[in-house]
């Protein structure tokens, strides 16, 4: 296959031009082109590009460090929350990171192509299914410049096309890394319209992106909750999201302390920007005297400021009385709203009402608790005696991930590789007519 940049030509011709609507649907017709070379790419080709990239990304990184710090200063400038900062700063580890996820991705098995369920119906025809690419996904993203490899890497690798589309605060970062992600799929011979980075910030080229349903298949949105919304209501193809991450631990009274301590700090202040970090904290009554102090001990070791109800502020007279508001929020900041319960029922009963049907844990050494929390608990993912911080892409085992799903249809959880597929009925037959 030989690189095609006929299509990209003439999309930033558009855009020269100012002309967005255009120029976007250039994009699309380079990605729809190139989704079709993309199936019939074999796993080696797909896996020498992802190593491809690597080098690329791994040659460049001086540049893509240089370009994030121009980033985070105009982010610095412009007023951007901490939490937007952390997200958005890239460093030596999270640059290895990238370089490691492209590796993980290529080492895992491609799903494309699995045939799956065969057998044999009474006319002698065999039914199965074989797994396929979605064709092309847009990714709309905030912050994470590293969303854009992983995005790429995985799209790849499960046969598809995708059109990213990052935001203003990381241009540089997504400009520089887009460099190394054409470069390497340049030096397999893979179409550049594969993979495309939206050239331009301009928010009418999303509301583009979202109502182009011949050229894009699915929407992946990544940011904050007005982002996700917008998406969401406006977009005129599937849309895979999760609005927020009001992700909960509950503490059972049977719990080993010392493992309830160490999930509960982790799973707060491992990092705080984060959609599967804990933001509220729910105990049980009888081992909150003896727990809760000792978990605001750690706690004021991180400045994490606590907000609790009335029987946690008789505990922790330091916390500051939480409104309903708390029990909603998603602080993505070093603030823990803590709940005293009284037992499972009322610790699922608060999770399914406040919760965003994200990530939520028990820490318990009751056998049988953990299996109501886990069957009874309506997340896209339910720990049991670990923190919430390990909904993960990476955690999982998936390479990486495209972005966590809240639905219940098509992909739930962390989206990786099979969550990029469908799956489609193949028939295999040997003369068989229908009577």
């Amino acid at each position: 296959m030989s690189v095609s940049t006929p299509f990209q030509d003439e999309a930033h011709q558009h855009l020269s031009e100012g002309n967005v609507p255009a120029y976007m649907q250039a994009v699309g017709q380079a990605a729809r082109r190139a989704s079709s070379e993309l199936r019939r790419a074999d796993t080696g080709m797909k896996n020498r590009a992802l190593l491809a990239m690597a080098q690329r990304l791994t040659e460049a990184r001086g540049r893509i460090l240089d370009a994030n710090a121009e980033d985070l200063q105009r982010g610095r400038e412009n007023g951007l929350e901490s939490a937007l900062l952390d997200r958005l700063a890239l460093n030596d580890t999270r640059v290895d990171a990238m370089i490691e996820g492209l590796h993980q991705v290529a080492s895992l098995p491609d799903p494309v192509g699995e045939i799956s369920d065969m057998r044999y119906r009474p006319s002698g025809i065999q039914v199965g299914k074989m797994r396929v690419p979605l064709g092309v996904i847009g990714i709309i993203y905030e912050s994470r410049p590293n969303v854009t490899m992983e995005a790429a890497s995985l799209c790849l690798k499960s046969g598809n096309a995708c059109i990213l589309r990052g935001g203003s605060e990381a241009r540089e970062s997504n400009a520089a890394i887009s460099t190394c992600i054409q470069a390497g799929l340049a030096d397999v011979g893979l179409p550049a319209g594969s993979v495309q980075v939206v050239a331009t910030t301009d928010r009418e080229a999303v509301g583009e992106l979202i109502s182009m349903p011949d050229y894009v298949d699915v929407i992946i949105p990544r940011g904050g909750k007005s982002l996700i919304e917008r998406i969401s209501r406006d977009a005129r193809v599937p849309v895979i999201k999760h609005l927020d991450g009001v992700c909960h631990v509950y503490i059972d009274t049977t719990a080993d302390p010392a493992k309830a301590l160490a999930i509960a700090v982790n799973a707060k202040t491992h990092r705080y920007g984060t959609c599967n970090t804990m933001e509220t904290l729910l105990v049980d009554a009888p081992i909150a005297d003896l727990l809760l102090p000792e978990l605001a001990r750690a706690y004021a070791e991180h400045d994490v400021e606590l907000r609790g109800c009335q029987r946690t502020q008789v505990l922790l007279p330091q916390a500051t009385a939480a409104d309903e508001q708390d029990w909603y929020a998603e602080y993505l900041a070093p603030v823990l709203a803590i709940k005293v319960v009284d037992g499972i029922d009322e610790a699922i009963a608060h999770i399914e009402h406040y919760g965003s049907h994200h990530t939520d844990a028990i820490v318990t050494q009751d056998y049988s608790l953990a299996r109501r929390f886990m069957a009874e608990v309506d997340s896209s993912s339910v720990i049991v005696n670990a923190s919430t911080r390990f909904a993960d892409g990476f955690e999982y085992g998936l390479g990486a991930e495209i972005g966590i799903s809240t639905d219940k249809l098509h992909a739930r959880g962390p989206v990786g590789l099979e969550g990029l597929t469908t799956q489609k009925y193949v028939v295999f037959g040997d003369g068989q007519v229908r009577g």
